[in-house]
């Protein structure tokens, strides 16, 4: 089998889980927080605008001979605290009901223990039954009795429709409806196009595309009646474009166009809509095997056609599929994403994309987008062939 899914590695994420808290998770380096610059950047314009026009009117009225810079200074230091409070304030967390999808992992355990650190009733996810899941004993030991454990299928009809069947009927006590449904359910599939077999293909657009339209599709009446948010897990990295990873690209570059259409939808509803694109350690990665990584790449390769083999060679082949063996060396960064998505469910007035991301990611991302094509693939091209 081609893909590498969330059951990848149960040993090595349960000796992680038992870690405890989230202070114990890897951390690299320190975090650019890109979200507060992102909401500053078009107050800071226009305070630029709004000085060189007040310091002009005030010369022509000879009310004052005050500089542009002097009123640039007054007007940018209202800005920043006025976008700062408005910036940090936070919805109060008793009452609250947060359904979260893809508990399975790493990212998504811990988000369900903060939240409930924190006072939210949490509807855990597991795409496992919850009797096979050792993640959900673990987390039903380490949080308190708000937390309700559901196994939630987003590949399942009958699996979505018994989840929220089962969230309204265990809502917190006076809430209306469910304040936010965080989507991280999410299903790796590597492999240029040519050789992902069409059922794989599907199974990754049900799965990242499909589910999640769905599962948003039967919560949102609960979501509108609390006013609440819809938050997605997505990869900043969509919008790069990436050998190897085609498929995954493109379902989360769709979940980032759906989310954008949503969110223009429910405005007049009370909804918000977040995506948080993250960064390199892309939901799944950070969890690959380097053993089972080669023993699913050999299989793929078993099921190519004689022409296919010839016109690509094995050794193309394998630089290709071992290129991401770099993710499995190292524990991922989950720290920035986990803040973001903590930040997406807690804040009052969340932002509409998150993206914690590295310098690098966010210097690449803004090229690719910036970039004439063929420019950007003379930078990131050929001569980083296999090094994305």
């Amino acid at each position: 089998m081609q893909v590498f899914d969330n059951n990848m590695r149960r040993a090595s994420r349960r000796a992680s889980l038992r870690r405890g808290s989230i202070s114990a998770l890897p951390q690299k380096s320190a975090e650019i927080p890109w979200d507060i610059f992102e909401r500053l950047f078009m107050p800071f314009l226009f305070c630029q605008a709004a000085a060189i026009v007040s310091s002009h009117l005030l010369h022509a009225l000879n009310i004052s001979n005050i500089s542009t810079f002097a009123v640039f200074v007054w007007f940018a230091l209202s800005t920043v605290g006025a976008v700062l409070f408005y910036h940090f304030v936070k919805v109060s967390a008793p009452g609250k009901g947060v359904l979260i999808t893809g508990c399975d992992s790493p990212l998504a355990w811990y988000l369900a223990k903060k939240l409930d650190d924190l006072g939210f009733t949490v509807y855990a996810g597991f795409n496992t039954p919850i009797d096979d899941s050792d993640e959900a004993k673990i987390l039903k030991e380490e949080t308190s009795g708000r937390m309700k454990l559901l196994h939630v299928d987003v590949t399942s009809e009958t699996s979505l429709l018994e989840a929220a069947r089962y969230v309204s009927q265990h809502l917190p006590h006076g809430a209306e409806g469910l304040w936010a449904l965080v989507h991280c359910a999410h299903w790796i599939a590597l492999g240029e196009l040519e050789w992902i077999p069409f059922a794989v293909l599907r199974k990754s657009l049900d799965l990242n595309l499909l589910g999640a339209a769905r599962l948003t599709q039967i919560f949102l009446p609960l979501v509108r009646r609390a006013h609440g948010r819809v938050v997605f897990l997505t990869s900043g990295l969509n919008r790069v474009p990436s050998p190897v990873r085609g498929i995954q690209c493109a379902t989360q570059a769709a979940v980032d166009c759906f989310a954008a259409c949503l969110r223009q939808e429910m405005r007049t509803r009370g909804v918000d809509v977040s995506v948080v694109a993250a960064g390199e350690f892309a939901p799944g990665n950070g969890w690959l095997n380097e053993t089972e990584l080669r023993d699913q790449a050999k299989q793929m390769w078993n099921q190519l056609s004689s022409e296919q083999k010839k016109t690509y060679g094995e050794d193309y082949y394998e630089a290709a599929m071992t290129s991401v063996e770099k993710y499995s060396r190292q524990a991922a960064d989950i720290q920035p994403t986990l803040r973001v998505l903590i930040d997406a469910v807690t804040r009052t007035f969340p932002m509409a994309r998150y993206t914690p991301v590295t310098a690098t990611e966010k210097l690449q991302i803004f090229l690719a987008e910036h970039l004439a094509p063929s420019l950007y693939e003379s930078l990131y091209g050929e001569q980083k062939k296999f090094v994305y």
